[in-house]
């Protein structure tokens, strides 16, 4: 069975770090693309930070740059979002994402992925 397992969300003050984990079963993330988007209510998903299946090209958004790094440890099959100087604005509930036709320039695209975690709450207030 597929699943995507997401942890490491919580609260935070302002200007603090989070590291988010998201480990994958009943597949192998290899050649997978991979993707961080959060969500706030009344608000579409966005996409935060994503790797492409097709070149390996790293994408973030540009409110996130310099301060959030997307990385995976394909030995442990699991993927990351280490967050750096938190800003109430990041407030939301982050999803990792995967799938294998995640193509560059696309890759903040829902739709580009198979599979989702459940998402876990990330809040920065003091």
């Amino acid at each position: 069975q597929v699943q995507l397992v997401e942890s490491g969300g919580g609260l935070v003050q302002p200007g603090g770090s989070l590291r988010l984990s998201c480990a994958a079963s009943g597949f192998t993330l290899d050649y997978y693309g991979i993707g961080w988007f959060r969500q706030v209510p009344g608000k579409e998903r966005e996409g935060v930070s994503c790797i492409s299946s097709s070149d390996g090209s790293t994408y973030y958004a540009d409110s996130v740059k310099g301060r959030f790094t997307i990385s995976r440890d394909n030995a442990k099959n699991t993927f990351y979002l280490q967050m750096n100087s938190l800003k109430p604005e990041d407030t939301a509930v982050y999803y990792c994402a995967t799938g294998d036709r995640v193509y560059s320039g696309y890759c903040f695209r829902p739709r580009a992925y198979d599979f989702w975690g459940q998402g876990t709450q990330v809040t920065v207030a003091s």
